[in-house]
């Protein structure tokens, strides 16, 4: 059917819709594009001969050989298409991106080195689970490295010049604006000399004077948060979980300050505090006295765990190991202990030096710890097992205040100067040969710390507060979720929540911390031992009784359970009497010759 056009148009006829989309079939009487010769009259469709040989047979019902057959020839496998992209480009870079060993194996916590003898076979299966779980962490923790934008900083001299003989002023000509804004100075010389203490995130800094100045402040934008005078002596100043809550040791009890300044708790128990430590991950604060005693705070309900009495006199040299929440004390003896709020002993003494210990720090790792003495020496040593001395040197004037840094860097306080060493990376020792950093103060050092997640150096003196620039001396990037510098009120509500809900026992506080996940098979086998011992035999020395079932009822559970602890008084039965057997019998006394015999004779032993 074809629409006729207008006239005056030269427009073609248009088609039908359905005749332009779908074709007629083709009859039999219509012509034939091919396979007719021209002038042939069309005559019906011939009949196809159909090749049977070609034609697929179906399998008959007995037939079962066709059925099922065997294939001699390997199967082969189609290899992968390329993945392609909505764009139809395909992908240079196709799979999972590849890992480095080195990087995967520093995040990994699994000691697949030392196994369990004779694990079950459900234990084996769970343990399976945990590794491939812990090597996929581990993998993902790798990768996500590429995500860490910051790197940490360094300082070069030009064609081997000495870095020690950098001055400050040449660091902060040197950096950015918001770098050179960290280094301050703060003359507070009416109120020193100062104890000074940054928070866990690094963001806030507290001081206090030994004349009774206490102050609080958000050093980076140089806000202040409180500022109080407590008309009595500092020993020492410490933030707590966050900076919120602040503790003061004063001259005579312990005291907790608000962000306001606002006086909260006075702890009595805990009088002539000369040192504080905090412990985060067991929300402990430690005091060492100057009655010799080491008392452990429980901030987060008010009780006292522990106090222990280190039996050495005064207590005025004080550090925690942030890897193992250990105490290290420092004595007059010339010996560094260590406690846990679990023993009342200590857990291990070194003898460090020969005369009266003046300062001890612990870097981040847990692996080292530096201290000095009277003696003039400083020593750094070995925390995993061996405890000895790694370097040692001796300087001209002792130091009395030291320091590490979140990568491994040791500050120390002699007089005015403060000398900074640098090792080869985080986990190394520092090498004492060469300093790294020197910088002269107006007053003689009374406190050091370096700040957290920023290349900065804070100094309590007499004459107030300096804060150093040291390039390369904390780790560059954060983990928001546990130390974040720019967290809201909001957020660290909650974060104290989900903290107190994680909060670590402080009986679980140890040297070794990874033997908390270990099964203890030498005390396993103790009480195997012990309980055999009890009851006289070895109730896992054999298989236990299996009973058959029995038919017509009698093989219910209660008459199971009623047969096999049947067999079990049985056998314990025959334990008794042999061990009976065994004992001396008890002579009886003989009857004197002559008497008669009572009726009372029964009750005679």
């Amino acid at each position: 059917m074809e629409t006729v056009p207008e006239p005056g148009s030269n427009v073609p006829p248009k088609k039908d819709r359905l005749q332009t989309k779908k074709k007629k079939p083709r009859r039999y009487w219509e012509q034939e594009t091919t396979g007719t010769a021209a002038g042939a009259s069309p005559g019906p469709p011939r009949k196809r001969k159909r090749n049977r040989e070609l034609r697929p047979q179906k399998p008959k019902k007995n037939d079962t050989s066709k059925k099922f057959r065997i294939s001699k020839k390997p199967r082969e496998l189609k290899s992968p298409r390329p993945q392609r992209s909505l764009s139809g480009a395909q992908d240079p870079f196709a799979g999972p991106a590849p890992v480095s060993v080195e990087v995967v194996q520093k995040y990994c916590r699994i000691d697949k080195s030392k196994e369990l003898p004779h694990p079950k076979t459900k234990t084996r299966s769970r343990l399976v689970v945990a590794e491939a779980q812990e090597e996929e962490t581990s993998v993902r923790a790798a990768r996500s490295e590429l995500l860490l934008a910051e790197e940490p900083g360094f300082l070069e001299g030009e064609d081997g010049e000495d870095t020690a003989k950098i001055h400050q002023a040449d660091i902060v000509e040197a950096v950015d604006i918001a770098s050179a804004a960290k280094h301050f100075d703060l003359n507070l010389r009416q109120f020193g000399p100062y104890r000074l203490n940054y928070s866990r995130t690094g963001r806030h800094l507290a001081f206090g004077g030994h004349r009774g100045h206490v102050a609080a402040l958000d050093w980076v934008t140089k806000k202040l948060m409180c500022e109080i005078n407590v008309m009595e002596a500092v020993q020492d100043v410490r933030f707590l979980h966050s900076e919120a809550l602040l503790a003061v040791a004063q001259n005579r009890w312990l005291h907790i300050y608000d962000n306001q300044g606002i006086e909260l708790h006075c702890v009595r128990r805990c009088d002539r505090v000369t040192r504080l430590e905090f412990l985060p991950f067991h929300f402990l604060l430690a005091t060492a006295s100057e009655t010799g005693f080491l008392t452990y705070l429980d901030v987060s309900v008010g009780k006292i765990v522990a106090a222990l009495n280190a039996r050495a006199g005064r207590l005025s040299v004080m550090t925690q190991n942030p890897y193992n929440a250990v105490i290290h004390l420092g004595h007059s003896n010339g010996t560094v202990s260590l406690w846990s709020p679990a023993m009342k002993e200590p857990l291990v003494k070194i003898l460090c030096h020969r005369g009266g210990v003046r300062a001890v720090a612990v870097d981040s790792t847990g692996m080292h710890m530096a201290t000095s003495g009277l003696d003039h020496q400083l020593k750094v040593f070995d925390l995993r097992g061996t405890f000895q001395p790694l370097s040692t040197r001796t300087l001209p004037q002792g130091a009395g205040h030291l320091a590490f840094s979140q990568r491994g860097l040791l500050a120390a306080g002699m007089g005015d100067v403060v000398n900074i060493w640098a090792g080869q990376g985080k986990a190394s020792s520092p090498s004492l040969e060469q300093p790294y950093l020197t910088h002269r103060l107006s007053g003689h050092v009374h406190g050091l710390q370096f700040c957290p997640y920023e290349d900065v150096l804070g100094v309590g003196h007499s004459g107030g507060i300096t804060s150093m620039l040291v390039p390369g001396a904390a780790e560059p990037n954060f983990d928001g979720l546990e130390s974040n510098p720019y967290r809201s009120r909001k957020q660290r509500q909650e974060w104290e929540v989900k903290a107190l809900l994680e909060k670590v026992p402080a009986e679980l506080i140890c040297l070794d911390p990874r033997a908390l996940a270990e099964v203890d098979v030498i005390s396993l086998e103790q009480a195997k031992k012990e309980r055999a011992e009890r009851l006289g035999y070895d109730p896992d020395a054999r298989a236990p009784f299996q009973p058959k079932p029995k038919q017509k009822g009698r093989g219910s559970t209660a008459s199971l359970v009623k047969r096999k602890r049947k067999v079990m008084d049985q056998e314990h039965r025959d334990k008794i009497r042999q061990s009976l057997e065994q004992q001396p019998q008890k002579q009886e006394k003989a009857k004197p010759t002559g008497a008669r015999p009572s009726a009372l004779d029964r009750f005679v032993r």
